[in-house]
């Protein structure tokens, strides 16, 4: 590839699972995995990002749409990489009584219902630790006597609230990062990541060009949730200072809107070219060193597998 041509900045992106990678294009989604004896087993669907409804694709909305948009598909990705864990070491168990009512009632649209019920059960306890959780201990610090003329100052609540969401979200990445199991599906999140910075290079996939490339990429689902939190601060600190129960309601209320202004962030970032902004994406590059470790060949092949079906054949169509 020549130094000075133009990188193909594409829309397709992806999420590790595990033993594999989704890749989700303008048309179609991919999920490849390596099953338990070596071989690499790929689902393909189409998907309707390119056919949404008008309002859907306007900016601002079209984050909040992707955003849940991605929980789902990554969900579903996620239930169908679990099907190939080998459990062969492990005891057969017998169905529940609870079990055969569901499968009786509900029929094959539980792996649905599974799915929307775990999503409405991450988000519940993602709002909790990042909305309630900094809110409450916030207005516990304000309360303390001997600090009371500098905690009354608004500047203080958005900044402090800030702070504390902030330290949850690193902390708790740093930990999920120690977990012997998340590391091998963070090497398929590397792997992930360099496929698609070799197609946006112009180079052909294959396990010796994709190794080349590095494994932070500017468009990343880390570092849009650090947008999230850099964007939440700037927000909530335009809200009136209020009692507590208030003050998240209203940082609920919000939430739609930090989505989708992130989404905006990250796509205005993800393809200009100025070093201002460049700088500005840094600590999302940084963060990723927590969440992606270098893959091997077997990653990279599996990666190369679930891009492909997602590469249009027009090229121009998958821009970002």
């Amino acid at each position: 590839m020549e130094k000075n041509k133009e990188l193909h900045i594409t829309s397709i992106g992806g999420q590790a699972v595990m033993e594999g990678v989704m890749m989700r294009g303008p048309y179609k989604t991919a999920v490849s995995v390596r099953k338990p004896d070596g071989e690499i087993t790929t689902k393909i669907d189409e998907n309707g990002v390119k056919t949404r409804p008008k309002i859907c694709r306007l900016p601002i909305i079209r984050g909040c749409v992707n955003f849940f948009d991605s929980l789902v598909i990554g969900m579903k990705a996620l239930m169908y990489s679990a099907e190939f864990i080998d459990l062969e070491e492990e005891e057969e168990e017998t169905e529940s009584k609870f079990d055969q009512w569901l499968e009786r009632k509900f029929g094959d649209r539980i792996k649905d219902i599974v799915i929307y019920v775990s999503i409405a059960i991450s988000l519940v306890l993602s709002v909790g630790l990042f909305i309630v959780l900094p809110t409450f201990l916030t207005r516990l610090v304000e309360a303390i006597p001997a600090i009371r003329p500098v905690t009354e100052t608004h500047a203080f609540t958005s900044v402090f609230e800030g702070v504390i969401r902030m330290a949850i979200f690193l902390g708790y990445m740093a930990l999920v990062a120690q977990m012997k199991e998340i590391k091998r599906v963070f090497e398929y999140h590397g792997a992930e990541h360099k496929t698609i910075a070799c197609y946006e290079a112009g180079e052909e996939l294959t396990v010796d060009n994709v190794k080349k490339y590095t494994r932070f990429h500017p468009r990343c689902g880390t570092s849009f949730l650090l947008f999230v939190m850099i964007i939440s601060i700037i927000l909530f600190a335009c809200l009136p200072k209020t009692g507590v129960i208030l003050r998240v309601i209203m940082r609920l209320a919000l939430l739609p809107v930090v989505a989708g202004l992130s989404y905006e962030v990250i796509k205005w970032a993800g393809r200009s070219k100025n070093p201002v902004v460049r700088v500005l994406s840094k600590p999302g590059l940084w963060l990723q060193r927590l969440t992606t470790r270098e893959p091997d060949a077997t990653q990279i092949e599996v990666a190369i597998e679930s891009m492909k079906p997602c590469i249009p054949e027009n090229k121009d169509e998958d821009r970002w």
